[in-house]
């Protein structure tokens, strides 16, 4: 039998944690597949699509690409038409099919972080992973803040009207970053606030933060933001992204070849993503 192949596609790529996580995963599986790194520029992304995307078995998506696929896939699931972002595509008897992992890699991370999505929830942020998170959170029942900057209101006004839309009688509102207050079931963090390399910085005051049950950041370089460190010496219960990370590519694994794992092995898999972050 052929070795299988796959990748990861965006522009610009450089380092990603992809290869060492997919790779475990194929080896848990017993899959005899390999994974690359494909820097593929929008110009360029309807010939490369052609030539080298249509002849894996299957490939993740990051930005700038992720509804750039969507016209050209011969199918899409539900879940990412919902979304209109495609980040994991399955290549199989000449048929490909996109779907989005996001939404179930975010379910599954606070699944196992015991982070609940219930009562008033706070996510900083109104972009594409926010965006998502607001959805999930919705859709189990949550009170959502989107908790934003006046220089993005119009942007959070337009992911509300979105979200009425699509969904029945949600409870959302938006409030400015800076004025939130009061107790939070959990608080989730969508900016980029924090990433390495400036680490320093964290989103909220820390009054604002000893006022929540529990956190979740979606940022995983560096493994433990300002605000993770912050939140768990206050006994707060927080978790950081590498775990969603994780979970996502786990998904796209089921939708490739239908895999399924140990939990077991996919939080070692999740200590060993930490462990070689840190090497790096």
């Amino acid at each position: 039998m052929n070795k299988k192949k796959f990748a990861v596609i965006g522009h610009p790529i450089g380092h990603t944690m992809s290869p060492f996580i997919h790779q475990r995963l194929f080896e848990l599986s017993g899959v005899d597949a390999e994974y690359g790194v494909l820097d593929i520029s929008p110009s360029d992304f309807e010939r490369d699509y052609i030539e080298i995307l249509k002849p894996l078995d299957g490939y993740n998506i990051t930005i700038p690409h992720k509804t750039r696929v969507i016209p050209l896939l011969d199918e899409i699931d539900g879940k990412a038409e919902m979304y209109g972002s495609v980040n994991t595509v399955r290549n199989r008897d000449g048929v490909s099919k996109g779907f989005t992992t996001d939404p179930d890699g975010f379910l599954k991370a606070l699944e196992y972080a015991s982070i609940p999505l219930s009562g008033r929830v706070v996510i900083l942020g109104c972009g594409g992973v926010a965006r998502t998170m607001a959805f999930e959170a919705i859709k189990k029942g949550a009170e959502v803040e989107l908790a934003v900057r006046e220089s993005s209101r119009s942007k959070a006004e337009a992911l509300v009207l979105e979200i009425n839309e699509k969904l029945s009688a949600p409870k959302i509102s938006i409030t400015d970053i800076s004025a939130f207050s009061g107790e939070v079931k959990t608080l989730i963090n969508a900016t980029p606030v924090g990433m390495s390399p400036k680490s320093d910085f964290q989103p909220v005051t820390d009054s604002q933060l000893s006022g929540c049950e529990n956190v979740f950041d979606a940022i995983y370089n560096p493994l433990e933001t300002k605000l993770i460190r912050k939140a768990k010496s206050l006994g707060i219960n927080a978790e950081g992204g590498m775990s969603m990370l994780v979970w996502q590519a786990v998904v796209s694994h089921r939708h490739w070849d239908g895999s399924d794992y140990d939990v077991k092995d996919i939080e070692k898999l999740c200590a060993d993503a930490a462990e070689e972050l840190m090497k790096r």
